[in-house]
């Protein structure tokens, strides 16, 4: 086991089986030292947990949570083409997409979610820039979506 999958393990949290994509594309690629991962739905288990807006029918909380499982199923994207997550030298960037109520404004404390989760996880290494857009709607009727952007150490 790996030592940030052991880090996992002391948060009570297990990395997923990659999720199947939903269209034409592959979850992750890797090129040169950088992963980029697909965006990545709060799947668990092969579903979504809640489905809506947030500010609507889903709360900034639940939201928050959800993003959480995003960045989850984006580490273990990333591990499917880099092999070991601990050869991940840092996050660069984080992309979050939050289905939004035309109100809500609170889009960077949902993406929260998944920044908390890889700082908790990763250290100093999960320190990365990142962007929290509303959109009108995503795939599924999903809350949030997240894309994570990876430097993996040399060989």
């Amino acid at each position: 086991m790996s030592a940030v999958e052991a880090r996992l393990a002391e948060l009570g949290l297990t990395l997923p089986a990659v999720a199947a994509p939903l269209a034409a594309y592959q979850p992750a690629v890797r090129s040169g030292v950088y992963v980029y991962t697909s965006g990545q739905l709060p799947m668990v288990d092969g579903k979504l947990p809640v489905t809506g807006k947030v500010g609507a029918e889903v709360t900034a909380e639940e939201a928050k949570e959800l993003a959480r499982t995003c960045a989850l199923n984006a580490l273990a994207a990333v591990k499917s083409v880099a092999g070991d997550l601990d050869r991940i030298a840092r996050v660069v960037k984080v992309v979050g997409f939050v289905a939004s109520a035309t109100d809500f404004t609170g889009q960077p404390g949902v993406i929260n979610g998944a920044s908390e989760l890889l700082g908790q996880v990763l250290g100093d290494k999960g320190v990365h820039a990142r962007s929290a857009v509303g959109v009108a709607v995503l795939p599924l009727d999903a809350p949030v979506e997240v894309e994570v952007q990876v430097e993996l150490a040399s060989a």
